[in-house]
């Protein structure tokens, strides 16, 4: 059964749904994200799903893994970003995160894995061929979530581009989101954390049929609260979801601890 909301409400074009735990929300989007799977293998025999890595996607990948009946040889896997020049052997790889959590999991295993390749070409090359396949593949799903500075894959503030033309670009990492990194355990120090990523552009990622934003704890309510109530700009990317009818926030109590604050951790229902 999906876990009842405690709080919902509505930002411009954009759905909110605040849960009890980071464990609820993330059992909450895993089953609405099963759903858009199944629609899109019922349809075309076939779904195509971009997903996010970091520690706030953990709950969410281990409930979606775990949930029976997706027939996963019909999914094709894509993912956000990767940290230029990275060893695919890093601990800190986006695609052996998504490895250890998600795919080794799969029963069938998933039809295709595309990870976004760190070096072995010219970057340039990497990205166009990246964008090639992702137009090749439409998504269905865009599962993603905030930075702790409101970015979107690695479309830092202030340099994110609701327009870009690109679909796959290098980028100059943002020092919040290195320190995010540092943070979350990926890396002992500031600077061992890389400066350049290859990221997934914003319009690529809201190309998607569907757009779940999954943003659990406490360290996310500045970024949520600034996505929600500031204005619609690069200093805050997230805030570009207020306009996509598409996708759909979910929150816990600590991420929505800021955004809602008429609406207390007491007074929000169990």
């Amino acid at each position: 059964m999906r876990p009842e909301p405690i709080f919902s409400t509505q930002i411009e074009a954009l759905p909110v749904e605040v849960f009890q735990s980071n464990a609820e929300l993330g059992q909450a989007a895993a089953q609405d994200a099963a759903q858009i799977i199944l629609q899109a293998i019922d349809e075309r025999r076939a779904a195509n799903i971009i997903l996010a890595t970091g520690n706030s996607q953990l709950t969410f990948l281990e409930s979606l893994r775990h949930l029976q009946d997706i027939d996963w040889s019909r999914v094709h896997i894509f993912h956000m970003d990767e940290y230029l020049n990275l060893p695919p052997d890093h601990p800190a790889s986006f695609p052996r995160f998504l490895h250890r959590h998600f795919l080794h999991h799969l029963r069938p295993p998933a039809g295709a894995f595309y990870p976004v390749p760190s070096r072995g070409a010219p970057p340039e090359q990497i990205c166009w061929e990246y964008a090639r396949l992702l137009r090749e593949h439409p998504a269905d799903l865009c599962a993603l979530g905030y930075g702790e500075n409101g970015h979107l894959a690695f479309n830092d503030p202030p340099y994110a581009d609701f327009d870009d033309p690109a679909w796959v670009k290098v980028v100059r990492l943002d020092q919040a989101s290195r320190r995010q990194q540092v943070g979350e355990g990926h890396f002992p120090d500031l600077d061992s954390v890389p400066t350049h990523a290859i990221t997934l552009t914003i319009p690529a990622l809201l190309a998607a049929r569907r757009v779940l934003a999954i943003v659990p704890e406490a360290r996310k309510a500045v970024a949520v609260q600034r996505a929600l109530f500031g204005p619609i700009e690069p200093e805050c990317p997230g805030s570009i979801l207020r306009r996509a009818a598409h996708a759909r926030l979910y929150l816990d109590r600590d991420s929505a601890a800021l955004a809602f604050p008429h609406t207390t951790l007491s007074e929000m229902q169990p």
